[in-house]
């Protein structure tokens, strides 16, 4: 067990881009807003008023300190009077990004596809997810169909932060 008091490996940046046909909380829309926790760490984005194709664009950092407790993300419907109704949830895998994190990629162009991660039970995704070089930076792009619920899908890009100090993958 990781003590809370140690030094993290690194944060996550997580971009919440947007949600795609998001379930109806409301009498003919929602107000939805996402959660990310792991750990104890909890964030959320900001909500959108009356809309189930929401674009948040909301960036969000979690420090890591263990890479086995998972990423979980949630999506809500804000209400004003009564308590924020649920949509959906999933959990996020980065396993398979953190192996190319670990790995010497300086000389690849910008824009080169480092790998792609096609959809299965166990990851959620909702199309092919692509590992991606970006402006010197190692970043993933990844639909995800959330569970729990009749529909719904959310866009996150995620990319690894070291952080000076940090234990480090």
């Amino acid at each position: 067990m990781v003590l809370p008091t140690c030094s993290p490996m690194g944060e996550l940046k997580i971009k919440v881009i947007r949600g795609m046909n998001l379930v109806i909380a409301d009498l003919t829309s929602s107000d939805p807003y996402v959660v990310i926790t792991i750990g104890t760490q909890k964030v959320k984005t900001k909500y959108v008023y009356d809309n189930c194709n929401p674009y948040w664009n909301d960036e969000v950092t979690l420090a890591v300190f263990d890479l086995d407790t998972p990423i979980k993300l949630m999506v809500y419907d804000k209400d004003l009077f009564t308590s924020d109704d649920y949509m959906g949830e999933v959990r996020i895998d980065i396993i398979p990004y953190l192996e190319y994190v670990k790995a010497d990629l300086d000389p690849l162009s910008t824009g080169s596809v480092v790998d792609k991660i096609d959809p299965t039970r166990e990851n959620s995704l909702y199309d092919t997810s692509y590992i991606l070089w970006k402006d010197g930076k190692l970043v993933q792009d990844m639909i995800l169909k959330l569970h729990n619920v009749a529909t719904g899908e959310v866009e996150i890009q995620f990319e690894w932060v070291d952080v000076a100090g940090a234990r480090g993958l």
